[in-house]
């Protein structure tokens, strides 16, 4: 290795120093921790149980009595209201279980419809266990028969939850509430179901973020379930909304992009255009576009048109207006030169200010293209409400933001993958200009830093083996 003078070490490349571009890997490592450690801390507060867990999210649940307000397994409740609603339960089962210790079906007469109404909604509070455990389907969760059948199977014994799993409480109600309905009949039958109240299971959770910060995993399998749902009847599929989306977008930023981009470029070449649009092109893109929606529905009417016209009015004002500075700012020897050649008017447009301006017109597209993409919740609220926004904000109202999040991300990815095309194309679209011959954007290197880091730990694992000459391969 090369030393210095003294026979030291050169010192390594600083992380900072002014204005002095990190090496291709150091840029690729930060690349990685941007999106990563966001991540990891959403995990922390996620996973770990010494972080901020407001609240409980209940594994089972109960009904209390004279109280309207019902949880059911997946809530969360705060960590001061949970052992209060443990307690209550616990009350209620004190006033019931005497009588049905003591209840002989030969001898006690039924006590009507409605206790064996109540008592089918405590028969379906293992449900969610017995999903969870696998021993279930969602569509069997108002199956009676099945869920008779595994109360039997956890009271012997032959069958024992475990994620969740029942504490020694619940294990105990189980087992009394099995023995009374045995009592009366060994497999299910809704017409002799017991008649005397039985004993509702403990609700029983575990720590839990507040409901607007659902856990990594809970994001993952939700938005995969909501995403490989079949489409409901007049209801669309979250793929088809997803295509209803971008179709706004994309069809409000063409037509920004047909309109701005000429007005744009006449204004940044001619200044009798600049001084007749400038002025009111600045001052009406401080007019919020959300104001327009009434006007735009009354025009359009309340299908996709207004949610179009919407973006294209929040989009069209400040593309004019950057495609104009962009113009400006080519450089002014070229016109010279172009004139020097004897170019006239019309050729100084068309082949020295349009091809000078390209590059630059499609950098500030591509970040044009995302300031359109922060009007579509906005605009899909305008009229009938549609596409990814009319199922966040549907959701949303429910407090089900675990189904929430991976529409926003994927909104994100969306957009953000778009963009990295966008850039990728531009060192093929324009291979003369110098981001073309620099190296390789650091966000693809990040898409394939982990692929790559595993190749090489690989091939590192592989023994080695000398390189053969064209001498020993004769021998």
């Amino acid at each position: 290795m090369e030393t210095g003078e003294g026979g030291k070490k050169p010192a390594g490349e600083p992380w900072f120093a002014v204005r002095r571009e990190l090496s291709p890997q150091r840029a690729t490592l930060l690349t990685v921790f941007s999106f990563a450690l966001p991540l990891l801390v959403w995990c922390a507060f996620s996973y770990l149980p010494f972080l901020w867990h407001p609240d409980v999210r209940l594994e089972i649940s109960a009904d209390r009595e004279n109280v309207t307000t019902v949880y059911v397994a997946g809530d969360r409740v705060s960590r001061e209201f949970f052992p209060e609603f443990q307690e209550a339960v616990r009350a209620g089962n004190r006033e019931i279980e005497g009588g049905l210790v003591s209840f002989d079906p030969e001898v006690d007469p039924p006590n009507g419809s409605s206790v064996r109404r109540a008592n089918k909604k405590v028969l379906r509070h293992l449900a969610p266990v017995l999903v969870a455990n696998g021993w279930l389907t969602e569509e069997q969760t108002k199956d009676d028969g099945a869920i008779y059948d595994a109360w039997r199977d956890i009271a012997t014994g032959a069958r024992i939850p475990d994620s969740p799993d029942l504490d020694d409480e619940n294990l105990a109600i189980v087992s009394k509430n099995w023995s009374a309905m045995s009592r009366v009949s060994p497999t299910y039958d809704s017409d002799r179901f017991i008649s005397v109240p039985l004993l509702s299971l403990v609700p029983q959770g575990r720590s839990s973020n507040p409901d607007y910060l659902p856990a990594p995993h809970e994001v993952v399998v939700t938005g995969f379930r909501d995403f490989t749902a079949p489409a409901e009847a007049e209801r669309p599929s979250m793929w088809e909304r997803v295509g209803h989306s971008v179709r706004i977008v994309f069809g409000g930023f063409a037509l920004a992009m047909l309109v701005g981009v000429p007005l744009g470029v006449l204004c940044g070449t001619y200044p009798v255009f600049s001084k007749l649009l400038e002025p009111f092109t600045d001052f009406f893109r401080y007019m919020p576009a959300p104001t327009f929606s009434t006007l735009l529905v009354a025009i359009f009417l309340a299908n996709d048109a207004p949610k179009i016209a919407l973006v294209f009015v929040g989009t069209i004002f400040q593309l004019v207006l950057v495609v104009a500075n962009t113009t400006r700012g080519l450089d002014l020897p070229l016109l010279e030169a172009a004139q020097t050649l004897g170019a006239k008017q019309r050729q100084l447009l068309t082949s020295v200010v349009i091809p000078g301006i390209l590059p630059n017109l499609y950098n500030d597209l591509r970040i044009l293209l995302g300031w359109a993409w922060t009007w579509l919740v906005i605009a899909e609220l305008v009229g009938v409400k549609s596409g990814l926004t009319e199922f966040i904000e549907t959701q949303g109202r429910w407090r089900n933001f675990d189904s929430v999040y991976p529409v926003i991300i994927l909104i994100g990815m969306i957009g953000f993958f778009t963009d990295q095309v966008l850039a990728v194309l531009r060192r093929f679209l324009f291979p003369w200009t110098s981001e073309a011959a620099a190296k390789a954007n650091p966000i693809i290197r990040a898409i394939f830093f982990l692929p790559n880091l595993l190749r090489r730990a690989a091939a590192d694992r592989l023994p080695y083996e000398a390189p053969r000459t064209r001498q020993a391969e004769k021998a």
